[in-house]
């Protein structure tokens, strides 16, 4: 898409339009009755155009008599606040020390830079000012937007009740689809796309973290969207705690969506002169379609949100699968040896090496070198990692706690607790309060140590348990702890990594529980999903990637038949759907035969070849994953291309037809780096490229295309 203008801010005085400008898009909102009104979001227009525009109220009501039982502005207001005749989604909800609810906002300023405003509102009456913020960037079609809430006063203290980042507005259209993912543990991120109901449709995660079960992003097209073509707009939440995004279709056909943390029937006692910042809401419109969206999020992430997006991600060993609970220096040593052999460059020691016994019963929490499994602690064995030529990583879990532990039973007030109440425990694990400073401390003391101990320079940070029995007895607050657990979890892992600046975090929380834009500017990757069965994984990995990039998707290659699902797949399929992310290893390696482990050494090998594509190019999805079809994915940049193509399922008469690819320049030329054959980019787009797939069931291949430079 050509950038039809440069990005910016602006302000039309002579009808109240402030206008934001992205490269190809354009947002604009107007002061009219007194209100905020929501003008604008879609392809760029210019100031003129955008300040001609009416502002579209709910006017249709009018048409059919008495408008009393209707709310003429919902669905259209830039911010939709409590109070007044207003009767659809609230983004801000506030009760006050004697009792009164709701807000009478007016504008008092605002203050506008090349690539941020501010719009600073005030209650007539009650001392609170609320700022709507919202920032640019000059090589994205996003928009930030968050708020910020702060009591003025000098003596009471005010109840928030709901507090939104942002609420969208999206222009009439003659109808409303949705996009998002649902799932549960070991089935993440399943895409599903249904009409928009009318009334209100709520996404949420009540658990603490972003869950299995949603994720924190929508998006929203007329129906009529395809992959390559079509409007589409998109929402994204920056959060890794409990969150909720209510989608609202008015009876006269209005789409909204209010995003933001927080938990049902939770408040926030905002003291006198605090402020409440929330997180950020991130939107984008695109006109090209959900592949076109993806790629623009993808690229916003990789420059915008990730800590380190120009690194290649290694390709590691995790020996997990291999070895569950029964681990020791001797079985890990030798695991490493025929890592490295494969061409691993990390080695990631999972979960055991601490524990007193060979399960998840005890000691979470005591994180000392069981000298049983490790006599002289982890020096040998990351020595020997080190020697082999990869770099050394372990797993952790620093929110949970096992009560069979000596630090629970030091600070048993230190988990999540009701008074009065039980604590259930699950996985044998209670949620220690990370909103806590003595917490915080404790656990970046260890988390310091570690690394500086065992020269480690990965850690899996898992989280394994969600919120129940959520409570801090004692505190004058204590409903802050949805807020402030996620916070502090932020806050010691911004602290370790300065601390630590060649230290790559993996976010893992059983999976792909914790998986957020907020949790992306914290880690270096994702574990999508515990879930290693490649068939499942296609559609855990397509719907992981309509959103977050291929190159934060963790994916190994374990054994088979596979530990969860028990699918017996090939080698070579289990490889190529791993290599659509960050590549891993998981399996128990000593059980693989010479041959495996020539044909897994050659697969990595490719992989290394072709993973700047895959972890940083553009990926289109050629065709999504059916059972009894063809899956296709292409990854490229300006100058390869690298295709992905799986057949789950032969069927008698049905042969693979040549694949259309996408995007490439109509005048280019292509080799493929396999067979030497040579084809012209519009052969290869409007005719196809020609596919080579095995025999039987779970085929797959690997087509690398480079670019042929014309004399």
């Amino acid at each position: 898409m050509t950038a039809l203008r440069p990005t910016g801010t602006g302000f039309d005085p002579d009808t109240a339009t402030w206008f934001l400008h992205t490269p190809n898009t354009t947002y604009a909102l107007r002061l009219t009755d007194g209100r905020l009104a929501h003008v604008y979001w879609g392809a760029a227009l210019t100031d003129a155009e955008a300040a001609a525009l009416p502002v579209r109220a709910e006017s249709g009501a009018r048409q059919r008599g008495s408008t009393s039982f209707e709310a003429r502005y919902d669905g259209t207001e830039e911010y939709a606040w409590d109070g007044g005749v207003r009767y659809g989604v609230p983004s801000l909800q506030v009760r006050f020390a004697d009792g009164a609810r709701g807000l009478d906002l007016e504008p008092v300023g605002d203050e506008i830079t090349v690539d941020r405003l501010t719009i600073r509102l005030r209650d007539r009456h009650y001392p609170v000012e609320v700022a709507l913020r919202y920032r640019l960037r000059p090589d994205s079609d996003v928009l930030e937007r968050s708020v910020s809430l702060t009591n003025l006063g000098d003596a009471e203290p005010i109840e928030v009740l709901r507090f939104d980042a942002a609420s969208w507005a999206l222009p009439h259209r003659d109808d409303y689809r949705l996009s998002h993912v649902t799932g549960m543990w070991g089935a993440e991120t399943r895409l599903r796309r249904e009409v928009a109901a009318a009334g209100e449709t709520v996404f949420t995660s009540r658990r603490g973290i972003t869950s299995h079960h949603a994720n924190p992003w929508v998006m929203a097209d007329d129906g009529t969207a395809g992959e390559e073509h079509g409007e589409v707009w998109s929402v994204a939440l920056a959060w890794s705690g409990s969150w909720r995004m209510t989608v609202q279709r008015t009876p006269l056909e209005r789409l909204s969506v209010s995003t933001g943390f927080g938990h049902d029937g939770i408040s926030w006692r905002l003291a006198p002169g605090e402020r409440l910042d929330s997180p950020v809401s991130a939107g984008m419109f695109t006109p090209g379609g959900f592949g076109a969206a993806s790629r623009a999020w993808h690229a916003h992430v990789r420059r915008h949100v990730l800590p380190h997006p120009e690194e290649i991600r290694p390709v590691l060993y995790n020996s997990w699968e291999a070895t569950f609970f029964d681990i020791d220096v001797a079985r890990q040593s030798a695991l490493a040896t025929r890592a490295a052999e494969l061409g691993a460059e990390l080695f990631v020691v999972d979960d055991g090496w601490f524990r007193p016994y060979q399960d998840d019963r005890a000691g979470l929490g005591d994180w000392r070198v069981n000298p049983d499994l490790f006599p002289d602690g982890f020096a040998p064995l990351a020595e020997h990692v080190r020697s082999l030529g990869m770099g050394f990583g372990i797993w952790v879990e620093p929110e949970m706690v096992n009560p069979d532990s000596d630090l629970y039973r030091s600070h048993p007030d230190w988990v999540l607790h009701q008074p009065h109440r039980a604590r259930t425990e699950l996985r044998n694990q209670l949620v220690l309060n990370f909103g806590r400073d003595d917490v915080r401390a404790w656990a970046g003391a260890w988390l310091h140590g570690l690394v500086r101990d065992t020269g480690a320079v990965f850690l899996k940070w898992d989280m394994n348990r969600t919120f129940s029995e959520a409570g801090q007895p004692g505190a004058a607050d204590p409903d802050r702890l949805w807020i402030e657990h996620t916070r502090g979890v932020h806050l010691v892992m911004d602290r370790l990594r300065a601390a630590w600046p060649d230290l790559r975090i993996e976010s893992c929380s059983g999976g792909g529980g914790r998986l957020d834009l907020a949790i992306l500017a914290r880690t270096d990757q994702v574990w999508a999903s515990d879930n290693t069965d490649a068939a499942d994984r296609l559609r855990i990995q397509d719907g992981f990637t309509r959103l977050y990039p291929p190159g934060v998707l963790e994916a190994w290659v374990t054994d088979s038949p596979n530990t969860v699902t028990g699918r017996r797949t090939p080698l070579a399929f289990r490889f190529h759907v791993a290599m659509t992310g960050v590549l891993g290893l998981g399996g128990d390696l000593a059980a693989w035969s010479d041959d495996e482990r020539c044909e897994a050494a050659s697969l990595v090998a490719l992989y290394k070849r072709i993973r700047p594509l895959v972890q940083q190019g553009r990926l289109y999805r050629l065709r999504p994953p059916d059972a009894d079809g063809l899956c296709a994915l292409q990854f490229a940049d300006d100058d390869d291309v690298v295709v992905f193509a799986f057949r789950e399922t032969p069927r008698m008469g049905f042969g693979v037809p040549p694949l259309p690819l996408a995007g490439l320049p109509r005048s280019a030329r292509y080799r493929d780096t396999s067979t030497g054959a040579e084809y012209d980019a519009g052969v290869l787009t409007h005719h196809g490229l020609p596919l080579d797939l095995p025999r039987g069931e779970y085929a797959s291949t690997v087509v690398h295309l480079e670019r042929r430079r014309r004399p």
